[in-house]
């Protein structure tokens, strides 16, 4: 087996788009559950909204990639008021169908032939990546070394990524620290403790599902930078990704959701580079294809014993961890 290319393929992941993306989402879904207790089944709805809202506006009516970009981060606010009016008053079990539900909407809804003009329906968008390149800082060339070897472009869609997951990073972290964010902790513990003190907990909630769509939203502009918007990728199994990573990391802490992307690409890669070398090996009693399947498996398997054994995840305080009744 090639071992110098298993760890390699692996660890690229460290600073992959779609690491930082899967980081950015799930620092929003940080703030859907745990800060508030949502429990929020749809955050691939947030992204897909983000990467059209950024595709679509480029592509169809030539507005520059920077405003793309602003109207791809406000229509992950605006889904989150009309995903919130009718269902934040919902019990959390009920919540998550509908959200779950809404997501599945979201994505059949760009698969449509009605909206193919904008969508290009199940072939997807490309082709907005130029004026976004055009002021890459970054002369041509390549950078990095090992593993983390890129072009101008590659890096360029990194660091960008990168820069709006700090951003998103201090913004939690700010928030959570404020009378704001201690009034979100208190009603993910108690929502009728505190709006017996005279607080509006609907308010409350709408504004953390607006802020964690936002960040949802940059984390599907992020997924897109270096490639395509494929309608196929916001799919369910999306959403239980990021739950994953969520929760490996630690659900109500600000660098958990960063720290669990990291742990979880770079696992999961070596899982799908180290399966099928051993099954061609003849070590494993299976295919290559089989062996492939076997990490979907394996995720599935990390998950429940995460919510089993370690439900604040690697960074989280038990007495900090959401309990959802």
């Amino acid at each position: 087996m090639d071992f110098g290319s298993i760890f390699g393929n692996s660890l690229a992941y460290l600073f992959s788009p779609v690491t930082i993306a899967y980081a950015l989402a799930a620092t929003g879904l940080a703030v859907h559950f745990g800060y508030a207790g949502l429990l929020n089944f749809g955050m691939a709805a947030f992204m897909a909204v983000g990467a059209y809202g950024y595709a679509i506006p480029v592509l169809s009516f030539g507005l520059p990639w920077w405003l793309g970009m602003l109207i791809g981060l406000l229509s992950g606010a605006v889904f989150a008021l009309v995903l919130g009016i009718p269902t934040l008053r919902l019990r959390a079990d009920y919540l998550a169908i509908a959200t779950i539900a809404t997501a599945e909407v979201v994505r059949l809804l760009f698969l449509t032939e009605l909206f193919a003009e904008y969508t290009n329906s199940s072939g997807g968008l490309t082709g907005y990546h130029s004026g976004f390149r055009d002021i890459n800082p970054f002369p041509p060339g390549t950078y990095g070394f090992g593993p983390w070897t890129y072009s101008a472009t590659q890096l360029w869609d990194r660091v960008f990524g990168l820069i709006l997951l700090i951003i998103a990073v201090l913004l939690v972290w700010a928030l959570m620290r404020s009378p704001w964010g201690r009034v979100l902790k208190g009603i993910r513990e108690d929502e009728d403790a505190v709006r017996s003190l005279g607080k509006n907990v609907f308010a409350y909630k709408m504004q953390s599902l607006v802020i964690g769509g936002v960040i949802g939203a940059a984390g599907g502009i992020v997924f897109v930078l270096p490639s395509a918007v494929v309608p196929g990728s916001y799919s369910t199994s999306l959403t239980f990704f990021l739950w994953t990573v969520l929760l490996l990391g630690g659900a109500a802490t600000v660098f958990g959701p960063t720290l669990g992307a990291l742990l979880f690409w770079v696992l999961f890669a070596f899982l799908g580079n180290l399966l099928p070398q051993m099954a061609s090996a003849g070590i494993l009693p299976m295919s290559s294809a089989q062996a492939e399947i076997v990490r979907w498996i394996l995720a599935g398997v990390v998950l429940m014993l995460i919510v089993v054994f370690r439900p604040q995840g690697i960074l989280g305080d038990k007495r900090e961890m959401t309990f959802v009744k």
